[in-house]
This record gives structure tokens, sequence and C-alpha cells, in this order.
């Protein structure tokens, strides 16, 4: 899969239609992420293990955020899979980045992984390497949906109560852009406690996914206390799906910051 991408970065930065791609980087055994700007860098490009979730996985759109604050007239390459395309799509909705100047190279996720992920849709619309895989309904969801509410609201106080608030699914998430974060507010959330305070932090930063969760799964891959924080923001992005008709980077012609308003086909 590495070939295909290298040949299609190789192609766009010799013709100047990027000024640099944000990919991955092979370099002494390890991986992470890099701006490859010629062609001689691209023998260490790779697409990293896409066999199973928490495998060299980085938010490229982060750094590609901070690439376009610093030169917003250059245009640069990124590596994307399904899920990184729907946040492409969702940052150019929220004007964090301008489409004009982003060119997305597509590689699309196998099915076991697919399946591990439980994504909807494990795709971009377009690219250059692996085959389309299937869609997948997640069962983790309708496990907990299952319980009565008191069951699952025991079910969630247990799984809060091992935060040790560092912060971690905030600072990886490609979709927190905040200059300022209200997590952060002391008013809101109190700083510095072991055991913290929950739920209120983590229903805080759920309510604040609305309309921008791309289900990509770095935060739960970020926890360190193994908290199911994907489960609980797909379920607030089928919510929003069944009362709202909008599902994140699914579409560039909503917007969530008029989500409350009229829907329409």
């Amino acid at each position: 899969m590495s070939e295909e991408v290298k040949t299609k970065v190789k192609e766009l930065l010799t013709t100047g239609k990027i000024k640099g791609f944000v990919g991955l980087i092979s370099q002494e055994g390890h991986i992470g992420p890099h701006l490859f700007t010629n062609d001689d860098e691209l023998e260490h490009l790779v697409t990293g293990d896409l066999t199973r979730p928490g495998e060299t996985r980085y938010p490229l759109n982060k750094t590609l955020i901070r690439l376009h604050r610093e030169y917003p007239d250059e245009t640069f390459g990124v590596l994307v899979r399904g899920c990184d395309e729907r946040g492409l799509k969702s940052l150019y909705v929220w004007n964090q980045l301008n489409p004009e100047k982003v060119f997305a190279v597509g590689i699309a996720c196998p099915q076991e992984l697919a399946d591990a992920c439980e994504c909807h849709k494990p795709y971009p619309d377009e690219f250059v390497a692996g085959e389309k895989a299937q869609g997948v309904e997640s069962v983790k969801v309708n496990q907990i949906i299952g319980m009565d509410l008191s069951e699952r609201f025991k079910f969630w106080i247990q799984e809060f109560s091992r935060c040790i608030k560092c912060y971690g699914c905030r600072d990886i998430c490609p979709m927190c852009f905040c200059k300022e974060c209200s997590i952060e507010e002391d008013k809101l959330v109190d700083t510095g406690e072991i055991p913290p305070e929950i739920p209120i932090f983590h229903l805080i930063r759920a309510v604040h996914m609305v309309g921008r969760c791309i289900d990509c799964g770095l935060c739960n891959e970020a926890c360190p206390a193994d908290i199911p924080l994907r489960t609980l923001y797909k379920k607030v992005s089928d919510i929003i799906e069944k009362e709202f008709n909008y599902r994140t980077g699914y579409t560039m012609d909503k917007s969530p910051l008029n989500i409350l308003g009229p829907t329409s086909d």
C-alpha cells in the first residue's frame, strides 16, 4: 500500500502541486508523523500498520491545521483514511482549513480494521491504495443501550471513575482546535484532584463533541485508563443523526454551526 502512496506523493511534490506532505515516516525502528518536502525522503514514507487499531496512528490533520495557520498561502498534502477525510470535511466547515489549500491522498482500511473500529465508512471518497470494506454497525453501543437506565448509569460512573484527567483524549483529538479549552475552567472542572470529580469532565467533553466527533477512535487509543470514549461519542453521533439528519464529516452541505436549525434531505 505504501508504494501507491509514494507514487502519488512524488507526483504531487515534483509537479509543485503541494509544498509538502503530512504523512508517516519510519526511522530507526520507529514510526511517527513527518512533513515530506522532497521526493528523496519518500523511501521512508509508510502508511502504518492497518491490521489493527492502536498501531501507528497520529492526528495528522491537527498538524495540518498548524501548518495552515503558519503558511496560509501554501498547499499541503495529507495522508487520510475514512475517518481522517471526515475530519477534513468538518474542518473545512469550521473554517479551520481552506479546502483549496489541501490535497488529500486517501487509503482504504481493510475489513478487519473496519470490524475492530465498528466504522460506518472505513474508506475516503477517493483513495489510491486499499480496497473498499463494508461499514459496520456498533455492537458495543447496542450492548450498553440494552441495559436499563440505572445499570447504564452505574456502568458509565464506574468507567469515568478511572479517569486521571490527563487530557490525553482532548490533546490527541483532531477536532479539538479551540485556542482556549473550557474543560480546564476551574468553575466547571476542578483541576489537580485525584481522583477527579466525575462525571462532569467527560459529560462536558461529550457535549462539545456534538457535530465534531469523526469517530476516529484516537481518544480511546490515547486513554491510559481504557475508558470506552469512542462508544460514548458513537451514541452521541447516532442521536444527532436521528434528530437532525446530520453525521459529522459525511457531507459539507450542512453545517454543525446551525445544526439546531431546519434540515433538508
